[in-house]
């Protein structure tokens, strides 16, 4: 059974990377610019040990908890995370400290928070990041069932976030493709969220290297309209392991 899931792991991963390679062909992409995320939501250490064998060494997990824990007993080589799943306040000394990017801030109240976590982090001793990478959440397709800042609001939270957090590096954008959406809707929506970067670069001067969307059912749509960042996790790991 160890083998059957290790060899499981190691074809997902490759074909992953085959069709990102022809997702970035077709759209004129260098493939290397690419990073794939492994989603490891309710994933064992074992298989997120796979995993890193095939060379995923960016993990992004929902849920502080479950970080938390898997931060205690994992033994695998040096791996990276980022928090992609929705960010209550009361947690974010928690996952400041547990994750190198917060993919998920949604509003300047957030933003502020982990500013002044920062800062207190710094003030005694335990930091010894400059700044802390975070990235905007957008609900490009306006459902309500999603986190996420409107579009309407994206420059503006970035520019309030450039000028009043000091310790926070905006590095991008993140989005969740329309929920049973056809391709059309589904190109739109990141097509839309690549637009907003381009002006967050314009208006607040700063680079915002990543556009984080696509997932398992769409990243190749998202490869096409520019994501650096695609987060996978049953393509990777198969059925989540409740």
């Amino acid at each position: 059974m160890v083998e059957d899931a290790r060899g499981s792991i190691r074809n997902n991963v490759r074909e992953i990377r085959e069709r990102v390679s022809s997702a970035a062909g077709r759209a004129g992409r260098d493939a290397g610019g690419i990073t794939i995320i492994g989603v490891s939501k309710f994933q064992p250490l074992e298989l997120m040990y796979y995993a890193l064998e095939c060379g995923i060494t960016l993990f992004g997990e929902n849920r502080v908890q479950e970080r938390a824990e898997k931060a205690a007993g994992w033994n695998g080589g040096p791996a990276v995370w980022h928090m992609i799943g929705r960010l209550q306040r009361n947690k974010v000394r928690k996952a400041v400290g547990l994750f190198s990017c917060i993919q998920s801030i949604d509003g300047y109240e957030l933003a502020a928070s982990v500013d002044r976590v920062m800062r207190e982090r710094i003030e005694s001793g335990e930091e010894t990041r400059g700044r802390y990478p975070v990235m905007i959440e957008v609900n490009t397709s306006n459902e309500l069932s999603k986190g996420g800042v409107e579009p309407g609001e994206c420059v503006n939270l970035a520019q309030k976030i450039v000028s009043e957090c000091p310790l926070l590096s905006v590095e991008g954008l993140m989005t969740i493709g329309p929920l049973g959406g056809g391709e059309s809707e589904t190109k739109a929506s990141f097509g839309l969220l690549g637009r907003l970067a381009a002006s967050v670069r314009d208006r607040c001067g700063i680079d915002v290297p990543h556009l984080s969307m696509g997932m398992s059912g769409d990243f190749e749509a998202a490869i096409e309209e520019g994501s650096t960042m695609v987060r996978i996790g049953t393509g990777i790991f198969g059925a989540r392991h409740f």
